[in-house]
């Protein structure tokens, strides 16, 4: 995969937002903690979605970001939460 796009769930706004935080490229999002990015996205802009965090765990685990939401909710809330973002 040459493009942040061509990650599952991750589309053309994903990839917006995350160059605005420096994210460029497949290697970079793969290489980063998908929290530490959520963090870095929701200070920048507060209405970003927490959607957003469960696709791109989908994306760096090749699952469809519902699946993710469903399985792994509570999960993704109690570390939000120990990170103070919720």
């Amino acid at each position: 995969m040459t493009d942040i796009t061509d990650l599952r769930g991750l589309g053309p706004q994903s990839k917006v937002m995350l160059r605005s935080i420096g994210v460029n490229s497949v290697e970079q999002f793969m290489a980063s903690d998908v929290f530490a990015l959520y963090v870095r996205l929701k200070s920048s802009n507060q209405s970003t979605s927490l959607n957003l965090l469960y696709a791109m765990i989908g994306a760096q685990e090749n699952r469809n970001w519902q699946e993710i939401k469903r399985e792994r909710r509570l999960e993704v809330l109690l570390r939000l939460e120990a990170l103070g973002i919720v």
